[in-house]
């Protein structure tokens, strides 16, 4: 085992925490302290982000800086952060309402929602075992659930 393979392993465990951190803070800001302004929570973790995207590329140069090469490139990256942004603002508006718990329920249901509207967009088929795999994630969340 090399450098390399702790240093992933080690940014795997830090997002994976980090992420938990993240939801459960939003969730006791949200519901249990009384904050009610979701859409600054996320300005403030859009903020964050570029801040530290921009310290781990320029700083650390942990990936080279990439230009941007058109206007077209550039639309398709911005359409891609307003749907990220609204998706964001929607799981930290329902984190008011919802549990943790069923929140990410929910959202484990992603990976088939993303394989049917591939489909649906583009024409283009997963082998049948892709979408196998898809339905006890499905069940289990229906199961979860009722």
């Amino acid at each position: 085992m090399g450098r390399s393979f702790i240093f992933i392993a080690f940014l795997i465990v830090f997002w994976y925490l980090s992420n938990i951190g993240v939801l459960l803070l939003n969730k006791y800001l949200l519901s249990n302290y009384g904050f009610s302004y979701p859409i600054f929570l996320t300005m403030c973790h859009m903020t964050a982000c570029a801040s530290f995207s921009y310290v781990s590329i320029v700083l650390m140069k942990i990936v080279p800086l990439q230009t941007i090469k058109s206007w077209h490139q550039f639309t398709k990256i911005a359409a891609l952060g307003v749907v990220f942004c609204g998706s964001v603002v929607g799981g930290n508006v329902s984190l008011k309402y919802l549990a943790v718990s069923f929140n990410q329920a929910v959202g484990a249901t992603t990976p088939f929602f993303t394989a049917l509207f591939a489909y649906l967009m583009t024409f283009k088929r997963e082998a049948w075992v892709t979408y196998a795999a898809l339905v006890p994630v499905v069940a289990g969340v229906i199961i979860a659930s009722g």
